[in-house]
């Protein structure tokens, strides 16, 4: 590994302690020009080089350049709280990304941000070199380390880092044991809510969350924001989330979560987090029982708004919807039709840098985030910061998220209920019959369309985050949902006597509602998850296609979740991609239950020529496996196809189920898989 990438490694690493101080067990001194260092320590520069250098057997020199003017990123104090929700600190952040990537090289991009560093708030500062590493060309190859290995007590107990402190401060490497990180620790059993505290505070769907908002950032230079279809990703992302966490609920016998359409109403659902927000270095606060939003009146914290402003905003958005267009700021009118226009109203709810009018429709999902994350504290009369959905890395732990997503996904769904169904057309892939679609475990001798899941035992380094603690590997062990590794199986028959290329969907819904009542197309439409697409190749005659869970188009497996960054990425050792956005693949299946529960599972092959956009998209290079959720990386969306696409519709009338739709196309089959819930708990090996 080069001395630059070495150097990106180390700026990433313990980011609240003094860059210069040797990172990874005292091998790696960066050494900084004199004025590079804060003011505190430019007055003993000789003094720290000459005794903290000596120690180190690597030295990575960063050379003087001219420096962009960071002033305005200072406006964020460096250890105050930053919040991606704050308008003016997302400018901020904007403007830092592009003086980053306007640095003419790599070296000179170390450079700058080695001076920017230890004077610019921590979270503020590595959300923006983590965009840039991963925006330019030339860092293509570093590593980008997660929030969990950077900011650690924003996933994990605060509790637990004395443990983690003491073991590695006064145990040898060799001799260190995992400490446990406590099983669904916020609330006890007696709130209903804490069912589900495995899934909102899992620590692998908080990554996948703030990966994706690293991946598709609101606000900077066009070459960050203006991705294919980044409007449209961010309503069908969080649409699947919605609907993954709904199915859960399901799962563990309760309700979905009640839309939040009526911001007057109060919120019943409790949450006291009991993590750390660590730009500020205190726990986020806690929301009680039945609290009503009404104001945010924080001027120093460019949080202004009333709950009259988002109905403005989210009058006017509905308006367009009925209207089927969209007014620009220079008044021309923007058509919400059949392909764009989910991609639009995207861009406008979220209020990205691409919303066509932001001035008219305002910053709905993002005020909306604001206000409850200060219901707590609405005019900073106390003092308290933002709670957990005021940040991304920390709102789906909350309740209230899926409640407000899921209104947010009633909006989007007003257009897709104004388009027409898709017609038989659009649906067959003529030639092309399902003869038999089934999944299985792959272990042992497992029964057709059984699922199997448990609790798993995993171990994740938090070293890495400990900012002036122990050196080295510091692990804690958590627990998690885990399922059994299993297969897809498809028979498929190719009438024609040539060779065919299609895509293969296949998709997961609960049969059954909180009543026990069989779902209708028409409602059961809201609770499909995506659970793999690839494209295959038929030949005429019979075809026999396998897929593996773990090739899934939608999830990346655990290793690129939590394995830690720098461990294999010392100079010497090899250099891997760390490509981390996409849904964990311990949470790929629901949890089911103890005594089985039933699923819908639908296979569908479309016809690959009017899918097709990437014609040599290669779904296992560059980190494409987990496009359903993230996209590619500088490329169009692989599918030409709407996403969700057959069920972002509402079905024909005679389509009453699930099986009546799937019985009236050959290319489509549906069965019902069963998902079994084991309470017993496996070390991961």
């Amino acid at each position: 590994m080069s001395d630059v990438s070495t150097g990106f490694l180390c700026l990433m690493t313990r980011p609240s302690e003094p860059l210069f101080y040797p990172k990874y067990n005292g091998q790696v001194f960066m050494d900084l020009p004199t004025e590079y260092l804060s003011k505190r320590y430019q007055t003993i520069a000789d003094s720290i080089k000459s005794r903290l250098g000596a120690i180190a057997k690597h030295h990575v020199t960063v050379k003087p350049v001219e420096l962009p003017d960071l002033g305005y990123a200072e406006q964020v104090p460096r250890y105050g709280d930053f919040n991606l929700f704050n308008p003016t600190q997302r400018r901020a952040t904007g403007r830092l990304v592009t003086d980053l990537l306007a640095q003419p090289d790599a070296e000179s991009l170390l450079s700058v941000a080695a001076y920017a560093r230890d004077r610019l708030n921590p979270t503020m500062f590595q959300y923006a070199l983590a965009v840039v590493l991963l925006h330019r060309k030339d860092t293509a190859t570093v590593p980008v380390p997660s929030f969990l290995e950077m900011f650690p007590k924003r996933f994990v107990d605060p509790a637990l880092f004395p443990k983690l402190a003491e073991e590695g401060f006064v145990v040898e490497q060799s001799e260190r044991v995992a400490i446990e990180v406590p099983h669904s620790f916020t609330a006890s059993e007696a709130d209903p809510e804490q069912r589900l505290a495995y899934f909102r505070e899992d620590i692998g769907v908080n990554l996948h969350h703030w990966h994706w908002h690293l991946v598709y950032p609101q606000e900077g230079p066009p070459e960050v924001v203006n991705k294919d279809r980044r409007g449209e990703l961010f309503y069908y992302m969080h649409r699947q989330l919605v609907a993954r966490y709904n199915i859960e609920r399901l799962c563990n016998m309760l309700p979905p979560a009640a839309p939040l359409k009526n911001l007057r109403e109060p919120i019943p659902e409790a949450y006291f987090p009991k993590i750390m927000n660590s730009a500020l270095n205190r726990t986020y606060p806690g929301r009680a029982a039945d609290m009503v939003l009404s104001h945010v009146n924080r001027p120093e914290d460019d949080a202004v708004a009333t709950i009259l402003e988002l109905e403005s905003s989210l009058g006017k958005i509905k308006e367009a919807i009925q209207t089927g267009f969209a007014v620009a700021e220079d008044g021309t009118r923007v058509p919400l039709d059949a392909t764009t226009g989910i991609d639009v109203l995207g861009n406008i709810i979220e209020n990205s840098d691409l919303s066509v009018n932001v001035p008219h429709y305002g910053n709905y999902h993002s005020l909306g985030h604001v206000l409850i994350g200060y219901i707590h504290d609405p005019d900073n009369l106390y003092r308290e910061g933002h709670g957990v959905m005021g940040d991304f890395t920390t709102a789906m732990r909350d309740p209230t998220f899926y409640r407000f997503h899921g209104h947010v996904d009633d909006v989007f769904d007003m257009h897709k209920q104004k388009l027409p169904p898709y017609t038989e057309r659009e649906l067959l892939f003529p030639g092309v019959t399902i003869v038999d679609a089934s999944v299985q475990i792959t272990s042992g001798k497992a029964a057709r369309n059984r699922l199997l899941t448990f609790w798993q035992r995993s171990q994740v380094d938090l070293g890495t985050g400990l900012d002036f603690g122990p050196q080295g590997n510091v692990v804690a062990t958590f627990t998690h949902i885990q399922h059994a590794p299993f297969a897809y199986q498809i028979m498929v028959h190719n009438e024609s006597g040539e060779r065919k290329k299609g895509t293969v969907r296949i998709f997961l819904a609960p049969i059954y509602d909180i009543e026990g009542e069989q779902m209708l197309l028409s409602q059961q439409r809201r609770f499909v998850v995506e659970m793999d697409k690839f494209v295959v190749n038929l030949h005429p005659g019979d075809n026999r296609i396998v897929r593996q869970s773990d090739q899934s188009s939608v999830s990346i497996p655990y290793e690129r979740t939590f394995r830690r960054v720098d461990a294999s990425n010392m100079p010497g050792s090899e250099v891997f991609r760390f490509c981390n956005c996409g849904w964990p693949d311990h949470m790929l299946l629901p949890k089911g239950h103890p005594d089985g529960q039933p699923f819908d599972l639908f296979f569908m092959i479309s016809d690959h020529k009017d899918d097709a956009v990437v014609p040599d998209f290669n779904p296992r290079e560059d980190c494409n496996d987990s496009h359903s959720y993230c996209g590619l990386r500088d490329q169009l969306f692989p599918d030409r196809r709407a996403m969700g696409y057959p069920f972002d519709r509402l079905p024909l009338p005679q389509d009453h189920l699930l099986k009546d739709f799937a019985a009236r196309f050959p290319n489509m089959s549906r069965t019902v898989a069963e998902v079994l819930f084991t309470n017993t708990i496996i070390s991961r090996t």
